[in-house]
């Protein structure tokens, strides 16, 4: 589902824009925004409300999820993002995979990439120890934010940087691209647990 909202709303957006970049973008944002609250809020008393392995493998870093069950996660997170690019491209009559042309290479959409998943795993950390409560609009506010403040768009999460590899729309990347995004997405998740474990020693 939170892939069908980020790549149908991308759809969308730059159907309706006419043109206009940043309108698509807007849409884009305030779709995916809403979707992931809902989505977090629907299903973080089934399993965490993981949709994405940088959290999945942070969290199992911490000892609050068992190693053994990390990779049935990441398998069903991809599995899962791959679904909603197939329906979303379903939904608006393309063709049920095609390669992204979307040129986001470069150390500057890499940064962006990792700024964005560091303040992901900081606002989930952050949010989970002192405000457990505020986790999902916290989420969903800080991943808006990052469509507009990163230079990448703020993909922030493995499986929804693989899946949107294979979705030549407003929302894609190129497939060579993908390799640094996911590195970039690791290192900051990596920090970002290093730091609100020290953060916890205090």
């Amino acid at each position: 589902m939170l892939l069908a909202a980020v790549v149908g709303s991308g759809i969308m957006g730059e159907r309706l824009a006419s043109g206009n970049v940043a309108l698509a973008l807007l849409a884009n944002t305030l779709a995916t925004g809403a979707a992931l609250a809902a989505l977090i809020l629907t299903f973080g008393s089934i399993s965490g409300a993981h949709f994405n392995p940088a959290v999945t493998l942070s969290v199992a870093w911490n000892r609050d999820l068992p190693w053994r069950d990390v990779p049935v996660y990441i398998v069903a997170q991809c599995i899962g993002a791959f679904a909603g690019v197939v329906i979303a491209h379903l939904m608006f009559g393309l063709p049920v995979f095609f390669v992204s042309h979307h040129n986001r290479s470069g150390l500057a959409q890499m940064l962006g990439e990792f700024v964005a998943t560091f303040g992901l795993l900081a606002t989930i950390w952050g949010c989970v120890r002192y405000r457990p409560q505020a986790t999902a609009f916290a989420v969903a506010a800080f991943i808006m934010a990052g469509y507009w403040f990163t230079s990448s768009t703020s993909f922030a999460n493995p499986a929804v940087t693989l899946a949107r590899s294979l979705s030549d729309t407003f929302v894609g990347v190129r497939p060579t691209d993908a390799p640094g995004f996911i590195l970039a997405q690791l290192a900051g998740a990596a920090i970002a647990t290093l730091v609100f474990r020290w953060f916890g020693k205090e």
